[in-house]
């Protein structure tokens, strides 16, 4: 087999390096551009009323989102006290009790299908298994819906933080007497700690802009509505509404309620890469 000149090979590196470069400044533009025109137009939309007042009736100008921003805190954390200790105790089961069990590896291939399914796909499996049932959309089975997203998510990433965890931890704290319970919660759950939680807060802030779950799920409302029973109002479904209307009032706040999400899912990607640099410093 002929081998490449260096000078092909550096010129093939170059070229390729380029490439790379040019894909990276790329998509760092789309995303500039993406927030740029997010803040400049959802900015205007956002004053005190924005935040407490209900939606105005069609084609009226004013009023707010108030009862979607309270409506989408109460699905994302009943989704949350769901998806979130599933997920844990699925995570410890396979990475402690299952390890390479074949069992262990079906729940870990389930959940890495699990994380590539469309959420919409998820949404519809609520809606046919509870909301058909119940006769009516409701806030619990949004939530039920993005706890299923989230599951996955939190499984792994515990999975993976655990893994990390050296085996002298566990075995000294077997030496010394401790049950294993207390050794996997006193210990190893200690040691992860900055890694799971920094799953923990990616899982939401990926579930914090669904919205094809929540349509076929919980719906929309114009009202303050904190039954999980009953439709309940949410900022993703609201800001598809509104966007889609002919109303220019509603179209300016589906841009406000856009920045809100961003910001806030910006927010917590941050504070979950803050979390990992910790661990890492830390170690």
């Amino acid at each position: 087999m002929k081998e490449r000149s260096i000078t092909t090979r550096k010129a093939v590196n170059g070229v390729v390096t380029a490439a790379a470069g040019a894909a990276a400044v790329f998509g760092l533009a789309m995303l500039l551009w993406i927030l740029g025109v997010v803040i400049l137009r959802g900015i205007a939309a956002i004053d005190w009323s924005f935040f407490t007042q209900l939606p105005s009736p069609p084609g009226e100008s004013g009023g707010g989102v108030a009862n979607a921003i309270v409506g989408t805190f109460i699905i994302t954390v009943v989704a949350a006290i769901i998806g979130v200790p599933l997920g844990v105790l699925a995570g410890t089961y396979v990475a402690e009790f299952g390890r390479d069990s074949r069992f262990a590896s079906a729940i870990r291939f389930c959940a890495n299908t699990l994380m590539g399914a469309p959420s919409i796909v998820v949404g519809v499996f609520v809606y046919t298994f509870m909301v058909v049932p119940m006769g009516r959309f409701s806030g619990i089975a949004g939530s039920v819906a993005l706890a299923i997203i989230m599951l996955p998510i939190v499984a792994r990433t515990t999975e993976d933080m655990l893994r990390l965890v050296p085996n002298s931890l566990r075995e000294s704290a077997l030496a010394l007497g401790a049950p294993e319970h207390n050794m996997i919660v006193q210990v190893v759950f200690r040691a992860a700690r900055s890694g799971m939680l920094t799953g923990i807060m990616l899982a939401v802030a990926r579930v914090s802009g669904e919205t094809a779950p929540l349509l076929f799920t919980t719906l929309n409302s114009p009202y303050w509505t904190v039954a999980l029973d009953k439709p309940m109002a949410n900022l993703t479904v609201t800001i598809f509404n509104y966007a889609m209307s002919p109303y220019t009032d509603w179209q300016a706040k589906a841009w406000g309620a856009s920045l809100l999400i961003t910001a806030t899912v910006l927010i917590m990607n941050l504070a979950a890469r803050a979390a990992a640099r910790e661990r890492r410093f830390g170690s």
